[in-house]
């Protein structure tokens, strides 16, 4: 089987080209292919399935081989995918597991993606929890940097508050130009260079934090810069939309 590798601001992911229903969905093989000392590597795996109704179904799997909910930045990568392979041109709509996307993809490969709406938002005086496809907490804080986010978001991620699903940890620090953001994500079980979904609540979370109205956010990830567009009627956000890079890496063949 022929695999394709793409990051998107450094969150990378392994993709097959699923149209014929070929790959053999398996725990332990999908675990395998993401390990990044004995298979490929990769924060996750995408299936591009076809579909009836849409441009094509994505299916995505969390580097430890369990199905994961909706990933942006795999999200953005697969679009860049399916223009590749001549699925689509210039825009797509497809279907993940939190229901319908839409996207463009631009001449330099970016990619922008309509994210699902956003209403109920937790908000305590250390930190925000909310749904932008997947579940999401959201800290402010000083000297990102100096954060440990490995340690200090696994601490988080199982915590009794958000069992027993767990949930992803974003840590963020405001400055002038931009949001630095670091995140660990569930299903990952580390940090990763970028979170998708992650920089939409953060972005939202500092709209909220700081009463924010202006339609556009710019973060900064470890991975690379992305932007975050929405429409904000006091705490319910829509038209929500996540912008940035995709880069194809490399194909190979697994033999199996």
């Amino acid at each position: 089987m022929i695999f394709y590798k793409y990051h998107g601001a450094g969150n990378d992911f392994i993709i097959f080209d699923n149209r014929n229903s070929e790959f053999t969905i398996n725990q332990q093989f999908i675990n395998k292919l993401c390990n990044r000392r004995l298979g490929i590597g990769a924060d996750g795996l995408m299936l591009l399935n076809k579909s009836e109704v849409y441009d094509f179904e994505m299916v995505y799997f969390n580097s430890d081989g369990n199905e994961g909910s909706m990933c942006g930045n795999g999200g953005r990568c697969i679009v860049a995918f399916a223009k590749k392979i001549g699925i689509i041109s210039e825009y797509a709509k497809f279907k993940a597991i939190d229901g319908e996307h839409e996207a463009y993809i631009f001449k330099d490969n970016s990619v922008k993606l309509k994210m699902t709406d956003v209403q109920n938002i937790t908000k305590t005086n250390n930190f925000y929890f909310l749904n932008t496809g997947s579940p999401h907490y959201v800290q402010f804080v000083e000297n990102i940097d100096k954060i440990n986010v490995y340690e200090e978001g696994k601490k988080i991620r199982y915590s009794q508050e958000f069992s027993p699903e767990g949930t992803n940890v974003n840590f963020a620090e405001i400055s002038e130009k931009h949001i630095k953001i670091r995140t660990y994500e569930r299903g990952v079980e580390d940090e990763t260079l970028a979170c998708g979904t992650g920089t939409v609540a953060t972005a939202i979370s500092f709209a909220i934090e700081s009463n924010f109205h202006v339609n556009c956010v710019d973060l900064k990830a470890l991975g690379g810069n992305l932007k975050v567009y929405f429409r904000r009627t006091e705490n319910s956000f829509s038209d929500i939309w996540l912008e940035g890079p995709t880069e194809f890496v490399f194909e190979g063949i697994i033999v199996y």
